[in-house]
């Protein structure tokens, strides 16, 4: 075998890592088994690692005298692993010893791996090493180890750090290592590119100093210490248009948002100024509020605000850049945005799975360097970068790093050393980089750019600056952080700075310097000036949304059965190459002949055929869910699997009447990020029908903050409207607390200002038709988030099976009566309004009794119970003239279900003489009893007490 043969399986074999193979031959020297088999034998066939021979050894004679020979090639060996140890611990550890912490120039780590005595090395030895058994992909101008250790040394412990030795992928390692190390991140900039860069500084310099001294002490959670964030954005909005990029979605909480909404997002210092409010006596004094929007909504803090703004580059290209509404709940906006930037990428106008584009759309998350590795749902977002329905080819993230979270010092905040170590976990590269060097963060965006761009996965930026001030501006940093702050006092903002170095290069004067300073206040203060000059009569008021009527509007959802059962029929045909798994194939083909011979739909064919009949319209439908390709309880099956081969078939992507996509998902085991993403994408695709299913109702409280902050009160807060549904699995069947309850009770207290709709259905005909109105509602006005208590053991349940008649005509009925209860109306004395799973014990119920046993009882459905259907429920209880009680039944405890919020209503539909109670379990912490004999047991009595007309209902002392 020929040298280069050997040394091209050398090459083959261990490429970068050949110091580790250097290392081993030294242990196989001093002791063959003492090295892995597979190493062993490559050194027995080949001899030693290249390069070997051409090692100088003058160094090696003399240190050992010259009186034994045979140690001076061993002695060689050691110098070139020490060396090849020595350049990988700059490459790793060198992040240690970087200048990227702008309040402390010197490093707080043991930097010693940076010493060559430390390795047993010195200069001569390193200079008579060469380069190639130290580093292949060496520049041509370095020949020798020493020279590598200095090129490298000054790249790994400059005012930019890296981490990139928990990248497993050696593509990747490659270019990341190449790209750094032959300086390609170091950008050359003209003297125009510094002067704008400066003048960027001023302009975010000076917007902060000005608000700081026109509203004296108000909360404005500024940018300073972290200024150069905007022209980074600058920076990367630049990048974007140049590759025509459609969509650029951004996250980010309170540090530095009103900067960034002037300055990135174009928002009017005007504006912002008018946020503050005017007084009666035409002053500007501050305010919490964002002006205009809270005239009849209502609305939230400037600082929450988001905004649009479209940019077009040099060559004429135009991007939409969106800075996305956030509430205080800091990280919860990630998954948001994400959601934003997937709707953005796809293409959903064809059958099938979308299109999707990851360049036409890319995310950036402005994250604070205390909630990183504190907010768990950051860990939750970064999970979900590789996954198929949630991919968005990558997100630029940034820790806006201020060195501390609110008072707290970051050694009591988190257990790493750096904020941005969890992203590690997930193999996202790691920039730290000083935010007191301008040109170095300009250079590390384009890199963080281009990495995204190549491989389209996430990269951390980890922006290293300081607070100039407190939390918000009126709490005093000094309390609790003296010594850092008398460090920060002392400090000199990065726009003087910058200026003076410049200035001190012959870039530009001094007089020019201080008048561009001041040219830019006087320009600020010229616009509150006429500002204040307006009369309070005459300030012109944000529009006010448009309120969103009571009730949701009544919408033709029937389709005609000629179409149902043809689209039925479509659905159960296969490619005749697929094999379907035998007891699914009858369950198919039974759900065929249901509709087509019996003319009836059961619960699962009444959902695909909504889903089919809404893409027929053009409609898309997006559906994510742990297991809902299947479905928690083997229901759904829109995603069948071939019994021999394992390859998937999705008859609905088949469908030869769809006219949109259809995205169908199992999510990771998350409720938080999922669900934060799907209200994300239905923001941005609001085209589109979005449905999120829980694996249990009870699983949504771990997703209570997006609901909160997001689903229920975004379009009051900010006027963003989403169409999302949700699907939450409820009923109690005696499977404990955490399986039972979907928590109705939690979504209509926060039912307001139309802002949803809560429906708990019983039928699959109201289900196709509850479905088919919400697709119809998306792109209208009256758009609003559903939330639907949906069944588990009622969706084989008998009783829940429709007619065909009740999809072809009608459309969903707020209020649905027992027709078997109340048939003669004079003697009615009871109505019994129920919802939800206790309507089917109750139908169960009724249909064992005689008619005469019934006659005072009338029940009837609450289908939905917000916004509550009033005028139905008065309608139906003056039917009745001898009516005496309206009974609430329920099988959640009293504190919870819709008793709390819906008793109130029926308070008003009662007229005088008509009492209003409570059948249901007794008020209980815990949603649900564990033990199953006890719950058929209380549910047995809630059954009885409310059929039982005569006996009184007694059921709260149950």
């Amino acid at each position: 075998m020929s040298k280069v043969e050997v040394e091209q399986i050398w090459e083959r074999f261990y490429g970068p890592n050949m110091g580790y193979v250097y290392d081993m031959y030294e242990k196989y020297q001093q002791d063959p088994e003492s090295v892995d088999g597979s190493i062993r034998a490559l050194f027995e066939e080949l001899g030693p690692p290249p390069g070997m021979d051409s090692i100088s050894i003058s160094n090696a004679k003399e240190a050992e005298g010259g009186s034994n020979p045979q140690a001076v090639p061993q002695m060689a060996i050691k110098k070139v692993i020490s060396a090849n140890k020595l350049l990988r611990n700059i490459r790793e550890l060198g992040h240690l010893a970087a200048n990227i912490n702008p309040l402390h120039k010197e490093p707080q780590d043991d930097v010693g791996f940076l010493d060559v005595e430390t390795y047993g090395l010195s200069k001569q030895d390193l200079v008579q090493i060469p380069v190639d058994l130290v580093w292949e992909a060496a520049p041509e101008a370095i020949s020798n180890a020493w020279e590598a250790y200095e090129h490298l040394k000054r790249i790994y412990t400059a005012t930019i750090a890296y981490e990139f030795g928990h990248i497993h992928d050696e593509e990747e390692q490659t270019w990341l290592n190449s790209y750094i190390e032959n300086t390609r991140i170091e950008r050359p900039f003209t003297k125009e590119q510094r002067i704008e860069l400066l003048e960027r500084l001023i302009s975010v310099d000076g917007f902060e100093k000005f608000l700081h001294k026109t509203f004296v002490g108000q909360k404005r959670f500024s940018i300073e210490g972290l200024d150069m964030l905007v022209p980074m954005f600058d920076k990367l909005i630049q990048s974007g248009c140049e590759d025509g990029t459609k969509n650029i979605s951004i996250g980010m909480a309170h540090r530095g948002r009103l900067n960034v909404l002037a300055h990135v997002l174009g928002k009017p210092y005007e504006l912002i100024f008018s946020e503050f409010h005017h007084s009666p006596n035409k002053e500007l004094v501050p305010s919490e509020g964002s002006r205009g929007i809270n005239f009849g909504w209502s609305g939230d803090v400037k600082y929450h605000m988001g905004a649009d703004r479209q940019v077009t580059g040099e060559k004429e290209q135009v991007v939409r850049i969106n800075l996305a509404h956030n509430p205080s709940h800091l990280e919860f906006v990630n998954p948001v945005v994400q959601g934003v930037a997937r709707a953005s990428q796809e293409d959903r106008s064809e059958k099938g799975y979308p299109k999707q584009n990851k360049q036409s759309s890319f995310s950036v998350l402005v994250h604070g360097d205390a909630a990183f590795p504190g907010e768990g749902v950051v860990a939750e977002t970064l999970n979900l970068t590789k996954l198929k329905g949630y991919a968005t080819g990558g997100t630029i993230h940034i820790i806006a790093n201020n060195l501390l979270g609110f008072t707290t010092n970051f050694g009591d905040s988190r257990s790493t050393k750096y904020a941005s170590d969890l992203a590690k976990g997930y193999e996202i590269p790691v920039i730290h980089v000083n935010a007191d060097d301008p040109e170095s963060c300009l250079a590390v965006m384009v890199f963080a750019y281009e990495y995204r761009k190549k491989f389209k996965k996430d990269i951390v930026i980890d922006l290293i600056g300081y607070r100039r001030f407190g939390h918000n501006e009126m709490d005093d940093a000094n309390v609790t952080q003296p010594l850092l702050y008398e460090k920060i006092n002392n400090h000199p903002v990065i726009a003087e700075k910058y200026g003076k170095e410049l200035v001190n290069r012959g870039i530009l004067s001094e007089e020019e310097f201080t008048g561009k300073k001041t040219e830019f206040m006087q320009k600020l203060q010229g616009i509150f000036d006429e500002l204040r000059k307006e009369d309070e009569g005459n300030v012109k008021i944000k529009q006010v949304p448009k309120p969103i009527s009571d009730q949701v509007p009544e919408l033709e959802t029937a389709v005609q059965e000629d179409v149902l059962k043809t689209i039925n029929s479509n659905l159960v045909k296969f490619p005749e190459t697929f094999t379907v798994y035998p007891k699914l194939g009858r369950i198919l083909k039974k759900r065929e002949s249901l509709l087509a011979n019996d003319n009836k739909v059961d619960w699962s064919i009444g959902e695909t055929l909504a889903f089919a009949s809404i893409l027929a319209d053009g409609t898309p439908i997006r559906l994510t869910g742990q297991d809902s390709e299947r479905g928690t309880f083997s229901h759904r099956h829109l995603v069948l699997h071939d019994n021999k081969t394992g390859e998937r078939f999705i008859p609905l992507h088949e469908l030869p009447e769809a006219k949109a996509s259809l995205s169908l998902y199992n999510s990771p085991l998350s409720e938080t990020a999922v669900l934060g993403f799907d209200y994300g994408y239905s923001v941005q695709s609001p085209e589109s029908l979005v449905i999120w299913e829980a694996q249990f109702g009870d699983f949504v409280n771990v997703a209570q903050v997006i609901i909160d902050q997001f689903i229920a009160s975004g379009r009051a807060k900010w006027g963003q409207k989403s169409s999302l549904v949700m699907l939450l699995p409820h009923g109690y069947e005696g499977q404990g607390p955490e399986h039972s309850s979907g928590r109705v009770e939690r979504f209509l207290n926060s039912a307001a200002e139309n802002n949803w709709i809560v429906a708990n259905v019983t039928s699959a005909a109201q289900y196709f038709h509850l479905l088919r109105r919400q697709a119809k509602l998306t792109t209208k006005e009256d758009a609003r988030p559903l939330i639907v208590m949906t069944p588990k053991s009622l969706l084989r349940n008998s009783m829940t099976v429709s007619d065909l008649s009740e999809l072809t005509e009608g459309r969903f009925k707020l209020l649905v009566e027992e027709k078997r209860t109340g048939q003669n109306k004079d003697k009615v004395k009871r109505l019994a309004l129920c919802t939800g799973k206790v309507a089917i014990d109750l139908a169960s119920k009724v249909d064992e009794m005689s008619s005469e046993e019934v006659d005072s009882l009338h029940i009837a459905r609450v289908e939905q119970l917000y916004p509550f259907p009033h005028k139905e429920v008065e309608e139906l209880a003056a039917q009745f003239p001898n009516l005496e009680e309206i009974v609430w039944v329920q099988e959640e405890p009293k504190n919870m279900g819709a008793w709390p919020v819906v008793k109130a209503n029926l308070h008003e539909i009662a007229t005088d003489g008509i009492s209003v109670d409570y059948i249901g379990r007794p008020k209980r912490s815990s949603p649900a009893t564990g033990e199953p004999h006890i719950h058929k047991q209380e549910q047995a009595w809630i059954v009885e007490d409310t059929v039982n007309v005569h006996k009184g209902h007694g059921g709260e002392n149950k």
